[in-house]
């Protein structure tokens, strides 16, 4: 059964592929349609022959009609039909001069719940009827039904059959690949030519299938392969769908529709046959079926021709153009404008080179953001971070210093600001902006174990608060390798002052004792009073630091380490220290303990006692069985009754007897092989300060006894002054000398 259908309203899918362009190039293209009648229905270009309205359309002809499009303004936006002479309304989605028309054509439905079935094409009418247009055979026949044979007959020729498709079934395919029917689940064929009329679908019977299968849904069409293959359309998609876009071929006959006589307007355009489309000549564009529809082309001034005569002059002709060279005759500039045109030249160059260097300026700067950032993170920054917000590092005693600044306190970091190098890095003053003397410690290279020993320093001496070790004021990680910012000391290290021999400030016994007594009292805060117990793991006079008035300082807490209370040792993988305050017992246990620090100290009261290196090549060569080790020397040369040979001469000058040997022998037990009969750096602490404040007793007892006698011997000369006058003989038995040498001995 026939059944003649009006066209449904256009699909949001088929919106969709309309081109963007059509809609914008509408203000800026000349219409296309005939004048004084409306160029577009919504967004659909209406050119003539087409037209809405009276005389707006060609249909002055029996061989011409069908071009009327009715525009419904009731939906948004406007849609066109096309009214052909049969009552036939399909929806146009667009028309084109080279003769074609977009129009809606139903999908042909079977089995299918809530679809109507059994529909047809739209209905052409037939020559006879003497119709403009015809199904272009360009459109493919499309059949989505695995297993069945989809047929298109054509019923004004007998039901000749126009297009067969058969596809095969798969539930494990997929039914569109690359968005085209493969023959699985799917098929699509070419129709053998353009026919006017009613195109019939049908389908045929299930080929070796069952009965269950026969109540699936079915569906076939004609459409424009253009659409079909550029939408990324897939059938359940098309299954929604009622209509699918189809091409129409249209012609006017003849070749024209006016009856102008103007010659130069017929050479303006080309129409093909008696029965084909019209196109403008070259060099022209617009509508060639209207009356001077073909405007030339200004090739001059076209976009799309870009520099199209390159450094010729382009003049502009009737359906072409023609370039040619001019060389105008050279003319004196006055003074005027040439002063003018150089201004503005030199003006010109002066922004140029303004906006060079404000771009390298952004650029350097953006460069060393990124280069600090890099720098930050080599350097543990974000460990940093992790610590001061997890508040194991008291923020308001590390400062973060720019790089710039400490470069500049330290003038570029110059070599005759250098204090003292060491393993680790290299020490130099400077003078930050507000004037404070610093030290500023940079490290050598940035690998990630020094790393780790530079935020390891920062978190240790975070946490301690003592007169007695070396203050950090800050760092600074936006360099190449960090740097550490202490208070300066102006004396310099201990291990300097010992050797220096300075005869205007000799180390004496006095000083000695009081820094043997303030770097215990740093040692035993460090292993008792700190919040975590901290072992220095690197004490030797080299990180002793001496300030102004000579109190020591202990410094260099890279290798330190903060142990839980309850922690007795910690085991190391790698042995850290220096070789001559190393502990034996660490040595081959790999365990450093508390006693460790002990034992580095005692090499530090031998120094002080000595003056002597804790490892010498000169004792080897000596012949001596101790060795190089000045703690082993030390240790023999106790045991051997011979330690006052050794001791350094401020020692046996200053010092009593019974002081030197109990430092000494203090020194020997804390240079013990075995950790568990060293003593406690408490225990050291409070010895030694015993032993200092028995000193200073002493002396005190001393100078009152001096004190004592000088006032006895004034005494004593007044009563002689008194007796003889100025007869008084220059050989007096009263003599002072032996009182003002008084020996401590």
């Amino acid at each position: 059964m026939e059944i003649q259908l009006l066209p449904l309203p256009i699909s949001l899918l088929t919106l969709c592929s309309l081109s963007c362009s059509a809609i914008f190039s509408v203000a800026s293209s000349p219409s296309l349609a005939k004048p004084n009648c409306p160029s577009h229905c919504g967004s659909i270009e209406i050119p003539f022959p087409f037209g809405i309205g009276p005389g707006c359309y060609q249909d002055n002809s029996t061989f011409d009609r069908g071009f009327q499009i009715l525009c419904d303004s009731s939906t948004n936006p406007p849609k066109p039909f096309l009214k052909l002479p049969n009552n036939t309304r399909p929806e146009v989605l667009e028309i084109s001069l080279k003769g074609t028309l977009r129009i809606n054509s139903p999908i042909f439905f079977s089995d299918c719940p809530n679809k109507l079935n059994n529909r047809q094409s739209p209905n052409l009418p037939n020559l006879l009827l003497y119709t403009p247009f015809r199904v272009s055979e360009e459109n493919k026949f499309t059949s989505v039904s695995c297993g069945r044979i989809a047929s298109l007959t054509f019923p004004e020729r007998e039901g000749q059959i126009m297009a067969v498709c058969l596809s095969i079934c798969d539930e494990y395919s997929p039914v569109l690949v690359n968005n085209t029917c493969n023959g699985i689940n799917c098929c699509q064929t070419s129709i053998p030519f353009s026919t006017f009329g009613v195109l019939n679908t049908s389908f045929g019977p299930l080929i070796n299938g069952s009965g269950s299968e026969t109540s699936a849904c079915k569906y076939a069409f004609l459409v424009d392969p253009e659409w079909f293959t550029s939408h990324s359309t897939n059938t359940s998609a098309i299954a929604e769908m009622d209509y699918v876009p189809i091409v129409l071929e249209w012609w006017l006959m003849f070749g024209g529709i006016d009856n102008s006589t103007s010659t130069q307007d017929n050479m303006n355009r080309n129409c093909k046959s008696w029965r084909g489309p019209c196109f403008c000549s070259k060099g022209y564009q617009g509508n060639p079926y209207l009356l001077g529809g073909c405007q030339d082309i200004n090739e001059c001034e076209d976009p799309k021709l870009p520099n199209i005569c390159g450094s010729a002059v382009c003049s502009n002709i009737d359906g072409t153009f023609e370039c040619y060279t001019y060389n105008p005759q050279p003319q004196s500039l006055q003074p005027i404008k040439l002063a003018i045109i150089v201004l503005c030249s030199v003006l010109g160059l002066v922004f140029v080179i303004i906006g060079v260097w404000c771009l390298h300026k952004v650029l350097k700067k953006r460069k060393n953001i990124k280069r600090k950032q890099k720098f930050y993170t080599q350097n543990g920054g974000l460990l940093l971070e992790k610590l001061l917000s997890s508040g194991e590092i008291n923020v308001e005693m590390i400062k973060l210093f720019d790089a710039k600044e400490l470069e500049k306190a330290t003038d570029q970091f110059n070599a005759d600001r250098i204090l003292g190098e060491g393993g680790q890095g290299t020490v130099y003053k400077g003078m930050l902006t507000d004037g404070r003397i610093v030290a500023v410690k940079k490290s050598k290279i940035a690998d990630k174990g020094e790393v780790c020993q530079f935020i390891n320093e920062i978190f240790i001496l975070s946490q301690i608060n003592h007169r007695n070790v070396v203050k950090l004021l800050g760092c600074c990680l936006e360099s190449e390798v960090p740097l550490l910012v202490y208070e300066f000391l102006p004396n310099g290290t201990l291990s300097q002052y010992i050797r220096s021999r300075d005869e205007d400030f000799p180390l004496t016994w006095e000083i000695r004792l009081r820094v043997g007594t303030e770097v215990a009292g740093a040692l035993s805060y460090l292993h008792s009073s700190a919040s975590m117990p901290i072992y220095h793991r690197d004490i030797k006079s080299s990180n002793i630091l001496l300030d102004e008035k000579h109190r020591a300082k202990v410094a260099d807490f890279g290798t330190s380490r903060s142990v839980s209370i309850d922690q007795t040792h910690l085991t190391m993988t790698h042995v850290n220290g220096t070789f001559g305050y190393l502990d034996p017992e660490y040595f081959q246990s790999s365990q450093f303990t508390d006693k460790s620090d002990v034992y580095s100290f005692g090499v530090v009261l031998a120094e002080l006692l000595t003056g002597q290196k804790p490892v010498s090549v000169t004792r080897s060569e000596e012949g001596r069985q101790e060795g190089r080790s000045l703690a082993t020397y030390f240790i023999v040369s106790m045991e051997e009754n011979f330690l006052f040979d050794i001791l350094d001469a401020e020692v046996m000058k200053g010092g009593k007897k019974e002081e030197i040997m109990a430092v000494a022998n203090l020194a020997k037990r804390c240079l013990n092989m075995k950790g568990k009969k060293r003593p406690t750096m408490k225990e050291i602490a409070v010895e030694l300060e015993g032993i200092l404040m028995s000193s200073k007793s002493s002396d005190v007892e001393r100078i009152t006894e001096i004190q004592y006698l000088q006032t006895k011997i004034v005494k004593a000369w007044g009563v002689v002054s008194t007796s003889t006058g100025s007869h008084l003989n220059s050989g007096s038995p009263l003599d002072v000398q032996p009182l003002l040498s008084f020996n401590s001995h």
